[in-house]
């Protein structure tokens, strides 16, 4: 017993850090890779021999305080050598190497850092890499065993697919004093590199969208001297839910984040004159869906025959048809006079839809209970609204769709303000007051209005392994087909092609991208900031292939502000498509972190 002890004690396993897997895009271009870094390692018993402490922080150009610290630091295991220094200049190396007498127990080795070749090219979708928590090291996840000494994905894909990427340790076998100092090294297994993830992005089409965002915004690196002070864009491939780009603005630079943060960069990205550069706008930013809503609740009003597809109405600018007192605006004063569903739809007057609204009161549980009090809702949520589309991005928010019961709870210390009024619903139809939206949900469902399906978005395509052999292949997967009449189906289709067509603004700059598209505007007004501006749209139209959301926030009207955006990168998308794309993408600026104060102008609804 005394000898098997005495074995163990003899002996010890070292772990070895394995390289990450590479990122690449649909096309084959690499957006993630691994660069070598010269390292410089300490045995542990280094750290009481003054001497070579201070030639390392000589040659090293650090204080010798911090390499005593950093060959203290045993978090890595006893026996482990312990990093001094990374990304070491070839010529310490050499000097090093050269005088190796002088630095017994000192080596080099050459280990692999991340690397983003475009900077922040998609930076929100990739995530970034750094040392693991604390709670990553005690509870590692399935099939994947972290140790101090790794690199772990902590946002974006690096980290969703983490247990993919990171590879599997190397072992070193060594032989050890009674103090634990290293005597000779007995084995050793090289680390396996983890496997390659291929993307559905198209490094091209991001490029578009990451570019288009960085000019309107911040034409000079300066947010508030564009338009707007933050926007987004999805871009989804309806024929097999493959986000073809998301971008979102601001955005950061993941290379800062290899090898650790410095806090002059951590303080910059955390700041409100950086405008949270680090959120994912398009899963995270939870926006009100204003006018591109209006594409869903006419479709309700025409499943509970309150409309039908000859109904007209007459829009004197002004409405007031729960007649409080309480006067709701069309965003044209003047009115549209006699107007009927497709115009409504298609030059987007309110007082259309707050009829819509009225009608689900009036039928409601405080008017001729003919309906539940939630119809509308529940019609909203055919095309999953208020709940997650299941993209493989962690923290996806759900955003909301607002019912007499959650009314009732979030102003339950307000009593005035918890009941549930014909307000709700006219707001509500506008896709105004309480509603609020993803902008990845919102391209997830004109994508059902446009193909009949509703896609489950992903962004993997496949695994590679080690080998280059494909090991997982992600298929299309369609979640639920639209329950819509097909009748109201087609001249809704009609009438968002009207809105493309028929509109100043958005004919030009679609028919400037050469793309016959459907969609629809959209202008969130607020109280306490700037109008957001939206735009949704799909094409081409007689054979939808992509389509494309963008939000700008602050930015204005939608059709003046965001239609010029939308149709560039479906623009883009189509280019890549048709094979016509002479885009090469370069490295991408993350934003500055600087802006200047943005006044909350409203300068008045078009859309």
């Amino acid at each position: 017993s005394y000898s098997k002890e005495a074995e163990q004690n003899l002996y010890s396993t070292v772990i070895t850090p394995a390289p990450r897997g590479a990122i690449y895009d649909s096309a084959g271009n690499l957006l993630v890779t691994n660069r070598t870094s010269q390292t410089v390692l300490a045995d542990a018993e280094v750290v009481n021999d003054h001497d070579v402490v201070k030639r390392l922080s000589t040659v090293l150009g650090i204080p010798v305080n911090v390499v005593r610290q950093r060959i203290q630091d045993a978090s890595s295991g006893a026996q482990s050598q312990r990093v001094v220094a990374s990304d070491v200049r070839n010529r310490d190396v050499a000097f090093i190497a050269e005088h190796a007498e002088a630095f017994p127990g000192i080596s080099v080795e050459s280990r692999t850092v991340r690397s983003y070749p475009y900077g922040a090219l998609a930076a929100h979708v990739l995530g970034y890499t750094g040392a693991p928590t604390d709670d990553m090291l005690a509870y590692s996840k399935e099939g994947r065993e972290i140790s101090a000494i790794d690199t772990v994905g902590l946002s974006g894909l690096e980290s969703v697919y983490d247990h993919l990427i990171a590879g599997d340790h190397g072992q070193r076998r060594v032989k050890v004093d009674v103090r634990g100092n290293v005597l000779e090294l007995v084995s050793e297994t090289r680390p396996t590199k983890g496997s390659d993830l291929v993307l559905t992005i198209d490094s091209r089409v991001q490029y578009i969208a990451d570019t288009a965002l960085a000019n309107l915004i911040a034409p000079q690196g300066i947010i508030g001297e564009g338009k707007g002070v933050a926007g987004a864009i999805a871009v989804m491939d309806l024929r097999t839910g493959g986000i073809v780009a998301m971008s979102s603005y601001p955005t950061f630079d993941p290379t800062n984040f290899t090898g650790g943060i410095s806090s002059e960069i951590w303080d910059l990205y955390n700041t409100d004159e950086s405008y949270a550069p680090l959120n994912n706008r398009v899963v995270n930013g939870q926006y009100a869906a204003a006018s591109t809503f209006k594409a869903f609740t006419s479709l309700a009003g025409l499943a509970q025959d309150f409309i039908n597809l000859d109904s007209i109405w007459d829009c004197s600018g002004a409405w007031d048809g729960f007649g409080t007192g309480n006067v709701q605006m069309c965003w044209l004063h003047s009115g549209h006079g006699h107007i009927n569903l497709r115009d409504g739809i298609v030059q987007s007057c309110d007082t259309v839809f707050y009829e819509i609204g009225k009608s689900f009161f009036d039928h409601g549980g405080q008017g001729s209970g003919e309906i539940s009090d939630t119809a509308l809702q529940d019609y909203l949520k055919r095309f999953r609204f208020g709940q997650a589309t299941g993209i493989d991005l962690a923290n996806e928010a759900v955003g909301r769709i607002p019912t007499p019961e959650w009314k009732a709870e979030a102003f339950r210390n307000r009593p005035v303000d918890a009941a549930w009024r014909g307000g709700d619903y006219s707001n509500m139809t506008i896709g105004q007051g309480d509603v609020l939206v993803t902008p990845l949900q919102i391209a997830v469902a004109y994508g059902a209005l446009a193909t009949g399906k509703i896609y489950k978005p992903h962004l993997l395509k496949e695994v590679r392994n080690s080998k280059d052999e494909v090991v997982v292949s992600i298929e299309p997967e369609v979640i639920q087909e639209l329950d819509v009449d097909p009748k109201h189906l087609e001249f809704l289709r009609e009438a968002l092609h009207g809105v493309v067509q028929e509109n100043g603004v958005p004919a030009r700059v679609f028919g400037n991208a050469g793309v016959d598209a459907a969609g629809k505007s959209g202008t969130a007004e607020h109280t306490d900031r700037g109008d957001d501006a939206w735009f949704v749209a799909y094409g081409p139209f007689d054979d939808p292939k992509y389509v494309v959301s963008c939000v700008i926030e602050q930015g204005g009207g939608g059709s003046d502000v965001a239609a010029p955006v939308a149709a560039q990168v479906l623009g883009a998308a189509m280019a890549v498509e048709n094979g016509s794309s002479s885009v090469i993408p370069v490295r991408v600026n993350p934003s500055t972190g600087k802006s200047i104060k943005v006044e909350a102008t409203h300068e008045g609804r078009t859309d």
